[in-house]
């Protein structure tokens, strides 16, 4: 993908055809071999790193003057720091093997046109005290780095790098996630999960995506897809493809036969109703130590509204007795208060919201104090109830 940008930015281009050293990782653009005098004089180098704005595969102007550093914070001729560009020191995580130290601010009247201006007007400041020791010291090195595509993303994550949460979401990477259900709150959590950097999503559900199903699902369908019926894995799998190169679908049914689909998963969303299948994939998951989240939704009509209730039940290896004392229900669909054919789709929506927070939590992006695993949400009194602590 970084290739795509490099060949589609003309600013980014001319600072490679200008020997600047420079690669995209994570939605920084990163400048290699920026020379400069570190304490005592010594010729050091050290990195710029910028968070790129993008528009698909193409740089547009920077949306801020500041960037960053990696290195000590350097000196000028005369021995002292270069006080002009200071902004903050403080350490800000860019990718593995990479972080900042420094944060410099030099903004001109009329901002930074483009990426090029912006690189090569930091790296001429920071490197003009060691050039004057070392007139052989450039930043301009003509060193290409090779870009390697390694992204689970069709196009730049730069989300992440213009929050600062790079290395937040760097957790989430090894993950395989499976997705057992997309009727409503499943195809829901594909829609958050699709914009996580997990390394692959698989999709389970063996039913076909009829017009009811568009009016609970994220997207809105046309009516010609509507008439080719697709299945449904293959219909959310066809529009989340655009963006995550790793989802794979499963056009079957879940069962005692063919749990083996599940080999190598390390997380699994359930949004399946309950049954013997249901009662099987979990006896599956905990002999295999996973964790999994089970959701369900009961809403009835209600004095002329709807009331109801949504549950997110997690498990993991260290709590799973809830499980199985009436948090989840194993019977069939007519014994289960969450299996109302009752389905709203801001409800779905809520619903995968809860849970895909929840696994979150479990993973170290949000800050987790109660560490629930079961949670309740009611509707006419908006209550969010957290409950089953370890």
């Amino acid at each position: 993908m970084s290739r795509a940008v490099f060949s589609r930015s003309p600013d980014l281009q001319r600072l490679r055809d200008d020997g600047y050293a420079v690669e995209i990782r994570n939605g920084f653009l990163i400048l290699h071999d920026v020379p400069y005098l570190s304490a005592a004089n010594q010729i050091s180098y050290g990195k710029l790193v910028s968070a790129l704005t993008l528009n698909g595969d193409q740089a547009g102007p920077p949306d801020t003057h500041v960037v960053m550093f990696e290195g000590d914070y350097p000196i000028g001729e005369d021995g002292r720091p270069i006080e002009a560009i200071r902004h903050q020191s403080v350490p800000t995580y860019i990718d593995e093997g990479l972080s900042t130290n420094h944060k410099f601010s030099c903004k001109p009247d009329e901002g930074y046109p483009s990426h090029y201006e912006k690189m090569s007007t930091y790296a001429a400041i920071i490197s003009a005290p060691a050039h004057a020791l070392d007139s052989e010291r450039t930043p301009r090195v003509h060193r290409i780095i090779e870009d390697e595509d390694e992204s689970v993303f069709h196009y730049v994550d730069n989300a992440s790098s213009l929050a600062g949460i790079v290395d937040l979401s760097a957790r989430l990477k090894p993950e395989v996630i499976g997705i057992i259900g997309t009727g409503g709150s499943g195809a829901y959590i594909l829609d958050l999960v699709a914009k996580t950097p997990v390394k692959e999503i698989r999709v389970f559900d063996p039913d076909e995506f009829k017009q009811h199903n568009a009016f609970r699902s994220p997207g809105a369908p046309s009516i010609e897809e509507l008439r080719d019926i697709p299945k449904k894995v293959d219909y959310l799998t066809g529009i989340y493809s655009r963006m995550h190169r790793n989802i794979v679908p499963y056009s079957v049914k879940i069962t005692a036969d063919n749990l083996h689909l599940l080999d190598g998963i390390t997380f699994v969303f359930l949004s399946m109703d309950a049954g013997p299948e249901k009662a099987a994939v979990i006896d599956y998951l905990e002999q295999k130590g996973l964790s999994f989240i089970d959701v369900g939704m009961g809403l009835d009509v209600d004095n002329g509204s709807l009331a109801g209730i949504l549950r997110v039940t997690t498990s993991t290896p260290e709590m799973r007795d809830h499980v199985h004392q009436g948090r989840v229900s194993f019977a069939g669909a007519e014994q289960d208060i969450y299996a109302s054919n009752i389905q709203v789709a801001d409800l779905n929506m809520l619903n995968a919201a809860l849970a895909v927070h929840r696994w979150k939590k479990l993973r170290g992006f949000y800050r987790d104090l109660e560490r629930e695993h079961h949670t309740t949400f009611t509707t006419d009194g908006n209550q969010l109830t957290n409950s089953d602590v370890p």
